[in-house]
């Protein structure tokens, strides 16, 4: 009963107030004014954007990125390449896809919707549940990214007609772009690289090591003869040879390298690079894919490249707490990107 009185009361407060404010129109209220959202990224391609099949996965690749006009003509289109083992922006079967908060600083920042793309290289990572070592095999290689990004970047430049793109990429990301730049000779095509913790030297996952648990099949099968090991395992691969001997930062591309470094703190750790623990994966060894004790430490860096060291971004991780991942989500990270891009 209590209820419903205070109920009854509330409703003839509020006939009172309408008739007030109806019977005298100078107490009307002003229409207000519509308070503008913050712009949101999409994570779809425009329908009108080309289609490109992942023929490894048999699908469309993933991606964000979307039509319109309004663009500032300083800017370039930004091409955002997300690492090993992740997609665009968070999927069903992948909570991370850091990149996705990346591309909104950008578009926080006054870049529009149309200059923002984000290719999904790796498909929404659902056929890693069912067998992990994927992770290493051949659909999540280097030269099964090239001939996607090749197809990507030629399709954004279509469709926005601009005569150049920039490129933001992390981990896998950046030696993909670098060598689809190289294998193209697309150094004028990419006015800028931001490579963020990329293997450029290689990794310290395939160690042949017992303590190395990434090569268990159920952590992803990173054994010395996989394809990304045959790839990164030693500083010395076909890939990295090759890739590296026609130099690490060829002109007139600019190029900004961002890395995480180790300074005897837990919160500085690399899985990727460093024999350190890193947010919930345990050290292994500093070892190449022979067994021969390695640094990868200072693999992520570009000769005649500039580089910005970051620590303690496990922080950012917020799913493993991770550094090699946190620096993609580090708002420092982004504001550096971003400022490296804007000159």
């Amino acid at each position: 009963m209590k209820r419903i009185a205070l109920f009854a009361v509330a409703v003839v407060l509020l006939l009172a107030w309408n008739a007030s404010v109806f019977s005298d129109p100078e107490s009307q209220p002003h229409e207000p004014h519509p308070q503008p959202f913050p712009p949101v990224l999409g994570t779809t391609l425009p329908s009108d954007f080309p289609m490109i099949i992942n023929p490894y996965l048999g699908v469309p690749v993933l991606g964000f990125g979307a039509s319109g006009s309004g663009r500032r003509m300083d800017r370039f289109p930004v091409i955002f390449l997300h690492g090993n083992n992740d997609t665009p922006f968070p999927t069903s079967c992948n909570p991370f896809g850091y990149t996705y908060n990346l591309a909104q600083y950008f578009l926080n920042n006054g870049y529009a919707p149309s200059q923002l793309w984000g290719l999904g290289y790796q498909g929404d990572q659902c056929d890693l549940i069912a067998n992990p070592s994927y992770k290493s095999a051949v659909a999540h290689s280097t030269a099964a990214a090239v001939p996607l990004l090749r197809a990507f970047v030629h399709a954004v430049m279509a469709y926005t007609g601009a005569r150049q793109v920039d490129i933001v990429a992390h981990s896998l990301g950046v030696t993909v772009a670098r060598e689809w730049m190289f294998q193209d000779n697309a150094y004028s095509t990419v006015r800028s690289l931001v490579a963020i913790e990329g293997p450029n030297h290689g990794i310290i996952d395939c160690s042949p090591d017992p303590a190395n648990f990434f090569q268990l099949p159920a952590d992803g099968g990173f054994i010395p003869t996989s394809a990304i090991c045959d790839e990164y395992g030693q500083e010395g691969t076909q890939l990295l040879t090759t890739l590296n001997a026609a130099g690490e930062s060829p002109g007139p591309t600019r190029y900004l390298v961002l890395r995480n470094v180790y300074r005897a703190s837990p919160e500085s750790g690399d899985f990727v690079y460093l024999s350190a623990q890193d947010g919930f994966f345990p050290a292994v060894p500093a070892e190449d894919s022979t067994g021969a004790p390695h640094d990868f430490s200072d693999s992520a860096l570009l000769t005649g490249a500039p580089h910005m060291d970051f620590v303690g971004q496990g922080q950012f991780d917020t799913i493993l707490g991770t550094s090699h991942l946190g620096i993609l989500n580090s708002p420092a990270a982004w504001s550096a990107a971003f400022q490296f891009l804007s000159n």
